[in-house]
């Protein structure tokens, strides 16, 4: 998956509408809507560096030698 292109952005999208609604109407306290934005942004972030991770190791045509 290319990182920001359609793909990313679409599942960016779901991933923070799914996790701002899980912390937004499960919660209580006066200050949510503040704890669900910043829940949902983090989620987002570190999808975000999963995926440049997750990228960084492909189309590498130099491996490490002797893996194992």
């Amino acid at each position: 998956m290319k990182l920001f292109g359609k793909n990313h952005i679409i599942i960016s999208i779901i991933t923070f509408v799914i996790l701002f609604l899980m912390n937004y109407i499960g919660n209580d306290l006066p200050d949510k809507l503040q704890r669900a934005i910043l829940t949902a942004l983090a989620g987002v972030i570190g999808l975000s560096i999963g995926l440049v991770i997750l990228n960084k190791g492909k189309n590498d045509n130099n491996p490490p030698q002797n893996f194992d």
